[in-house]
């Protein structure tokens, strides 16, 4: 019996290992669903926050590599600081011969488009209002102060590994092609086909409706972007 294929998935700013649970019962019929999780949050709560791209490539990548069966398909989609984290996971598993169908890409215009906003070290209220405007918090987290105090070192040390990154600028994939897609609303959507320069294989580029956290009220529709990918008829 043939395994189904392996779906790799990294969270966003202040998400974990829960953040995709909205998409799991599109999927979970046709792939394995493997949720991958940064310290500090989730069931890695005790662990020490990382702070740095290259200490969060290195996690998921041996989470990855620890879960992953040889000779099965698999895929890696990474939404917003998962994107990010993932074309460098992409570039990694093509170096060790192994490399993914296909890496999905959302709510990221990908490397070397300039940030509209830095927020890791914003003062307080005018981090809420930030995190408020992107949107995927819900208020009753961002008005209680208790509740808050215990997102906001998750969410400032994630902000900060994506805006003091370098060095991905320079990163092309080799044989991995990419879908990209942004919600219409937001700020860089326009900037989405950008992803093209960053994979000698195939590129497409999607616009949904939506802000940033768009991928909420699209699960569906991300699900047939994955599944179209492969013949499901290999999967017994």
């Amino acid at each position: 019996m043939n395994k189904k294929p392996q779906l790799f998935l990294l969270h966003f700013a202040g998400g974990s290992c829960y953040s995709y649970t909205f998409l799991k019962k599109y999927l979970e019929n046709n792939v394995t669903f493997l949720p991958l999780e940064l310290p500090g949050r989730g069931n890695r709560m005790s662990e020490e926050l990382i702070r740095t791209k290259s200490d969060a490539v290195k996690d998921l990548l041996s989470q990855l590599r620890q879960q992953r069966i040889p000779g099965v398909p698999y895929f890696i989609y990474g939404h917003s600081m998962g994107a990010i984290l993932g074309l460098d996971l992409a570039k990694a598993m093509e170096e060790s011969g192994d490399s993914a169908q296909l890496l999905m890409v959302t709510g990221n215009p990908g490397p070397g488009i300039p940030r509209s906003k830095l927020f890791h070290n914003l003062e307080r209220q005018a981090f809420k209002e930030g995190l408020k405007n992107l949107g995927g918090i819900a208020d009753e987290i961002l008005e209680n102060e208790e509740v808050f105090q215990l997102f906001e070192p998750v969410l400032r040390a994630d902000f900060q590994i994506i805006e003091t990154i370098n060095g991905t600028e320079n990163l092309k994939l080799e044989r991995t092609p990419i879908l990209a897609i942004m919600g219409t609303k937001e700020p860089s959507a326009l900037h989405v086909a950008n992803w093209r320069n960053y994979t000698k294989a195939n590129c497409a580029d999607r616009q949904l409706e939506g802000g940033h956290f768009f991928i909420l009220d699209h699960p569906e529709k991300l699900a047939e972007y994955l599944l179209c990918t492969y013949d499901r008829g290999l999967v017994l």
